[in-house]
């Protein structure tokens, strides 16, 4: 957020008793998929969709051409389904989630149908004294193990399309309008797939010196009106923010949620420091969280830069040809050097030449270009210079392979927030909370903000909040998350 700008203040309410107007209830013109993608529908659907999967993966291991005779095996291959749906519910996957994403899901699938082939073989080897066939084994597994996640990829991507195309998801309150209820209710319009679509704030006293407005989420009282509000729009759910009411009253007011069937979230105090990484210890009834940050100096950011100088040096050597071809494409299309190098700043301040591949004819002597006020700099700057090769490598991100070069020197990673020119830098650093932070860690060629769409000039707030949560919340398990995912952004609309 620009600290420099400040937009107007959302009204002011009159009093508890004196509640803005209350839109209509909020539905869609779609009930059904409502229903059946966000309302009652949804809870059995997981299940039942995971079910059919697994019996279709036993019907067709069973029926396999070619195999073994697993005759002797379908009584035991019979009790997977329920045994995989077990080791599914035990590991939180039918639990209720914002957004399913499905790469995190990768794991808990692969390791659940695991659990049950092995129990399955267990089972078979003491209480049958026999051994089931390994090819019957391997098959078993692998059917599971891909219809299962083809079948979570489709339910999960028809609820992400109803949300983002049809526009359905559940109606929600936000208790608490001032500057992290604001950005909780932005966030929410911003990225519909979370499915919660903010109808309206609570808060008494909702001025505040950083409190933006959020379009069309209006104030409509106090926490005290919670129940009339919720009837009148149709709110399923509350998400607590940070607000003027005292904790006592936030803890009644989650109580009285409750007890009015609203599914209640929250926004912790000090949530920048936290992670997935945070501990829930109790002191007596008191509870603690116990804060995990992250060290850019610890042996795991070791390891992590010795894979990243190790996966450059093999990619280099693959893409060796390509590489090639895009040199020579380079130069035939315009007079100029081949490799355009540009000053960028990386971890703890350090100035670095980063690498691409001139994707646009030299610039006129005067030309010159300055970011639009909170936007980040990128993209085409100024006058559209670009050449046909170079809109093509734009398009497909190849223009930013020579980075490698780069990430072989130590001077960046595969993975991390994106370099900023140092001119910029010292201009961000002054103007946008928490810029500076980003410099912990090395830069990447490809990020968190990246794959979410936060690439050339967008938000510059945004970008470094992405940078920041990605920060906090390393593992070589998001590094790879995130390279599977730049594959497909890779392909998007870019310039």
């Amino acid at each position: 957020m620009r600290r420099a700008e400040r937009a107007p203040d959302p009204p002011i309410l009159a009093g508890r008793d004196a509640p803005g107007p209350a839109p209509a209830p909020a539905t869609t013109g779609h009930p059904r998929a409502t229903w059946l993608l966000e309302g009652p529908g949804w809870r059995p659907l997981r299940p039942a969709v995971d079910l059919l999967a697994l019996v279709a993966a036993v019907a067709l291991t069973l029926a396999w051409p070619g195999g073994s005779d697993p005759g002797s095996a379908r009584p035991v291959l019979l009790a997977l389904p329920p045994l995989a749906m077990l080791a599914l519910w035990s590991r939180g996957m039918y639990d209720r989630r914002l957004r399913i994403d499905v790469l995190d899901g990768v794991g808990p699938v692969v390791g659940a149908i695991s659990v049950a082939v092995m129990v399955l073989v267990v089972v078979q080897a003491t209480v049958a004294d026999a051994t089931l066939d390994d090819g019957v084994v391997g098959h078993a597994w692998v059917l599971s193990v891909l219809l299962v996640g083809a079948a979570r990829i489709a339910i999960a991507g028809t609820q992400r399309l109803a949300r983002t195309r049809l526009g359905i998801g559940s109606p929600a309150l936000i208790v608490g309008a001032g500057h992290v209820g604001h950005r909780v209710a932005r966030r929410l319009v911003q990225l519909p797939e979370y499915g919660l679509r903010p109808v309206g704030f609570l808060d008494v006293d909702p001025r505040g010196p950083e409190a933006p407005a959020a379009d069309d989420v209006p104030v409509l009282g106090g926490p005290d009106d919670l129940e009339h509000v919720a009837r009148t729009t149709g709110a399923r759910d509350v998400v607590v923010a940070f607000s003027s009411e005292p904790d006592r009253d936030l803890v009644e007011l989650v109580q009285r949620c409750e007890r009015a069937g609203l599914r209640v979230t929250l926004v912790p105090r000090l949530f920048e420091s936290m992670n997935d990484r945070t501990r829930y210890e109790s002191l007596g009834g008191l509870p603690l969280l116990g804060l995990a940050g992250t060290n850019p100096r610890s042996w795991r950011f070791v390891v992590k830069h010795a894979l990243d100088r190790l996966v450059a040096a093999v990619m280099l050597l693959l893409l060796g040809p390509l590489l090639l071809a895009l040199v020579v494409a380079v130069k035939a299309s315009s007079p100029g050097p081949v490799l355009f190098r540009q000053r960028r700043v990386g971890r703890d301040g350090r100035a670095f030449d980063l690498l691409k591949f001139r994707s646009m004819a030299v610039p006129r002597p005067g030309d010159a270009f300055r970011p639009g006020a909170g936007q980040a700099p990128g993209g085409v700057e100024g006058v559209d210079r670009r050449t046909a090769v170079g809109r093509f490598m734009r398009r497909t991100s190849l223009d930013e392979l020579p980075q490698l070069l780069n990430v072989l020197r130590g001077e960046m990673s595969l993975v991390g927030p994106r370099p900023e020119r140092p001119e910029f830098v010292e201009l961000f650093v002054h103007d946008i909370d928490r810029y500076d932070e980003r410099h912990r860690v090395r830069a990447g060629i490809t990020g968190w903000a990246q794959i979410h769409g936060l690439r050339g000039q967008t938000s510059l707030a945004d970008r470094v909040e992405w940078d920041n949560w990605y920060i906090e919340h390393w593992s070589l398990a998001l590094d790879l998350k995130i390279l599977v995912r730049t594959v497909v952004a890779a392909f998007r609309a870019a310039e």
